[in-house]
């Protein structure tokens, strides 16, 4: 299992009073999403098309 570091966490400006996630991108493209209240658990990690793909859809209106 690789440990990445990941830096400059933000969230969404529309995020309200801490209650959302963050997300940041670790050196190799790799980005991370965490619980903004839980900084300190899990991460969830996707490789870069696919968090394109997900953003590209949430851009659009769609959703699963």
């Amino acid at each position: 299992m690789t440990t990445r570091q990941y830096t400059n966490w933000r969230s969404s400006s529309r995020s309200d009073q801490g209650n959302c996630v963050e997300f940041a991108i670790a050196g190799d493209g790799t980005v991370g999403v965490r619980d903004s209240k839980d900084t300190r658990g899990p991460v969830l990690e996707f490789v870069p098309a696919s968090w394109r793909a997900f953003t590209d859809d949430l851009r659009a209106g769609r959703s699963a």
